[in-house]
């Protein structure tokens, strides 16, 4: 019997071995999407006990605690942090299986050293244990990603950010960890919230454009874009909880955009052909800007309007959604080509029954000479599991190259998170380990060390263009 979360947990062959611990355990780390917060890493904010560190803002963690019968003042609530931590430790016995368990030992073990399995009866000696360690104040933000030998980090930012600590973060001696900005515009997509207008009369102040017309806006959306990319920006985002793909005409957008500029109703296929126009002009941009572009699709998100209402959103009641992809991205793609823009682009959706489509119909779309320039993104939230990692890989392996793919990312707001890099490289490892020993695969030891170490660090970083 194996013990548990020993140096070779997850792999189950010597060539896995061999592959995580002499290529890629020890390679740097690019985390190319997350959502840490650039003030706090300028800041390098110091965590004033575990709770802070692991629990604030954590809505995977927030789910099991509620799956285990907390009580949401210990969730979200004004429960004290010690009160959390316990009950976050008492749902850990339940959580076998689930990557969290795995997750919260390594980062134990990673970063404090300590051992001990979680549970009700430990937790005190693992609080005191932790928080000491926090207390001696050399392990504040930058020293887990100086630690975690992260090289760069990309941010989620909207448009209208200042972009202010990624600009002070450059200028700090002895940090070489780079710090950029994603361009993430969702808020300006959404003609039919009432966070639009407030939304466009911020840009029109950051960008110095006045916004009266949709050329105004599309101007306004550029200009931001070139201000991102003065700053070091490499890639763009978006959230497609649904792909939306109806022809239209710049002229009809633009009518589209007015009206709901005025506060008229827009329909929902009106908000379609206004959110088709504006990221086919973005892609353009972001080809121009030669970045890479992310479409996140397939979630369903705040589905608890009782919860909503009490205490807002991302807080932990979303969930996969099941809307049809191919025919809508179809149209998206093959406009951007048809016009010879389009950019660099990572697709996920939160549906693994997405997978297969996304990973043929990319590969409609790769050349330009770009190695891997579609890519089938990294398993996402609900799906960032072994099973959900294994499943991403073998379905990219089976329908395109898994020597090209760009790897791991965190889509995290811990600065405990780098951990998950590990994880995912175990598995990559063990993957390619098994099929090596199966003789699906030579044991070609210079190709082994190419491929590991490529998919674990040096495809993204030959990728985006750090």
């Amino acid at each position: 019997m194996k013990t548990f979360l020993n140096d070779n947990f997850l792999l189950q062959t010597d060539t896995s071995v061999r592959l995580f611990h002499e290529y890629a355990k020890d390679m740097p780390i690019i985390d190319y999407h997350c959502h840490l917060s650039p003030k706090e890493i300028y800041e390098n904010k110091q965590f004033t006990n575990i709770t802070e560190a692991w629990l604030y803002g954590d809505h995977y963690k927030w789910r099991l605690m509620r799956a285990n019968g907390v009580e949401e003042t210990k969730v979200t609530g004004d429960a004290s942090d010690y009160d959390r931590f316990l009950a976050w430790a008492s749902t850990m016995p339940m959580a076998i299986g689930n990557p969290l368990y795995h997750w919260s030992h390594m980062e134990l073990r990673r970063y404090f050293d300590v051992h001990e399995i979680i549970n009700a009866e430990n937790a005190p000696v693992i609080w005191e244990k932790v928080n000491a360690k926090l207390a001696e104040g050399n392990l504040r933000a930058r020293d887990f990603i100086t630690k975690s030998n992260v090289t760069v980090i990309c941010t989620t930012d909207d448009p209208n950010d200042s972009l202010e600590y990624h600009i002070k973060i450059k200028e700090i001696e002895g940090f070489n960890t780079q710090v950029l900005p994603s361009f993430r515009p969702d808020k300006g997509f959404e003609i039919n919230r009432p966070t639009f207008v407030p939304w466009v009369r911020q840009l029109e102040q950051v960008s110095g454009i006045t916004v009266n017309s949709y050329d105004s806006f599309l101007e306004a959306l550029e200009s931001r874009a070139e201000f991102f990319n003065s700053v070091g920006c490499k890639v763009s985002d978006h959230a497609l909880d649904y792909v939306p793909y109806a022809p239209v005409t710049r002229e009809e957008a633009a009518v589209i955009f007015q009206n709901a500029l005025q506060g008229l109703p827009v329909s929902l296929e009106e908000e379609k052909q206004f959110k088709t126009y504006t990221l086919v002009f973005l892609g353009g941009v972001y080809h121009k800007l030669g970045w890479a572009m992310q479409y996140h699709i397939n979630a369903s998100r705040n589905n608890n309007a009782h919860m909503f209402k009490l205490i807002g959103p991302d807080t932990g009641y979303d969930s996969i959604n099941d809307s049809s992809v191919a025919a809508g991205l179809t149209g998206l793609l093959s406009e951007l080509a048809l016009n010879e823009t389009l950019p660099r682009t990572i697709l996920y959706s939160l549906n693994q029954k997405d997978n297969d489509i996304l990973a043929t119909l990319m590969g409609s779309f790769q050349g330009d000479g770009i190695p891997g320039k579609m890519q089938l993104g990294s398993a996402w939230w609900f799906n960032d599991t072994k099973d959900g990692m294994v499943q991403q890989m073998k379905t990219l392996a089976n329908l395109g190259l898994l020597g090209r793919f760009v790897g791991m990312l965190t889509d995290s707001r811990s600065f405990l998170s780098y951990t998950r890099h590990e994880y995912f490289r175990r598995i990559l490892c063990n993957i390619i380990g098994e099929w090596v020993e199966q003789g699906e695969f030579p044991e070609d030891e210079a190709l082994l060390k190419q491929l590991v170490q490529g998919i674990s660090y040096n495809n993204a970083l030959t990728y985006f263009g750090f």
